[in-house]
């Protein structure tokens, strides 16, 4: 078995080549053999099961309750996600700050001189890992929660897929989406306090504010552009629009466009910016 050599120094050629799926692959590597996305993870199945669980017996044991509603049973399992996008951005910000601030940076970028590569395939990986993990916990709940939402006369229809996995689908992808704002803020500010500062002011603090100004004349473009936040989008692509909120396909490209926007600064500022 011979080995081909360049002709100028003779050095053994390697038949392998870079391209963007072994990029996509040492990425996974690097996630699943961490223990930080793992206890993240955990941590949001524990979070949003136990929400999950307290909502159900808070609206059933309420005499109000709309019972008989299938509705119900999918709030229950979807509710908690208003807290647990803070998680999501945390999750996309470490993966990156953590290499830069360990050093881990250099050798990636040493094995993907390209740069743009390996911040595509991070944002690929950790965004599939997120909307997976989401999945499972949504199903978790669901499963949990059944025999409580079942008291007030509600439940989920397995049989009929169509009615609830859109919703869950939905859910995970705007999780998945808020991971990859969280690696977007982990490139441009390379800082962990600062990253996770600027994720959660993203999508946790900006929609709170538009709370503090009245809905009337003249401040009507505030409660508008607010629609238009990550985390507003989300609640109303689960939702599947209504009482004011952006349609489905609305909410789904401005959650893409806050993705493509963040990645995009995240790549000026990698290409230009030694690690």
């Amino acid at each position: 078995m011979t080995t081909a050599t360049t002709p100028q120094t003779g050095v053994a050629e390697s038949p392998y080549r870079l391209s963007f799926l072994r990029v996509v692959r040492s990425e996974l590597i690097k996630l699943v053999t961490l223990r930080s996305p793992w206890w993240s993870i955990g941590i949001v199945a524990v979070l949003s099961v136990g929400m999950s669980l307290l909502i159900a017996f808070a609206l059933t044991g309420f005499p109000g309750a709309p019972a008989g509603n299938a509705e119900l049973a999918l709030q229950v399992v979807l509710a908690p996600t208003s807290f647990t996008v803070l998680l999501a951005v945390i999750i996309g910000s470490i993966q990156v700050t953590g290499e830069y601030s360990t050093g881990m940076m250099r050798s990636t970028l040493t094995a993907a001189p390209g740069r743009i590569g390996s911040l595509l395939a991070k944002a690929t990986v950790i965004a599939a890992f997120v909307f997976v993990s989401t999945l499972a916990i949504f199903l978790i709940a669901a499963v949990a929660t059944a025999p409580i939402v079942a008291g007030a006369g509600a439940g989920i229809d397995v049989a009929d897929v169509g009615s609830w996995l859109p919703r869950f689908a939905a859910g995970a992808f705007m999780l998945a989406v808020i991971s990859v704002i969280g690696v977007a803020a982990g490139y441009i500010l390379r800082n962990g306090p600062g990253a996770i500062a600027m994720g959660v002011g993203i999508v946790f603090v900006l929609p709170l504010l538009p709370a503090f100004f009245p809905a009337s004349p003249g401040w009507e473009w505030i409660q508008d552009v607010a629609k238009y936040l990550p985390t507003s989008a989300g609640q109303a692509l689960m939702s599947a629009g209504g009482n004011g909120a952006l349609e489905p396909w609305a909410a789904a490209l401005t959650l893409l466009a806050w993705a493509v926007v963040g990645l995009g600064l995240g790549g000026v500022i990698l290409r230009t910016r030694d690690a």
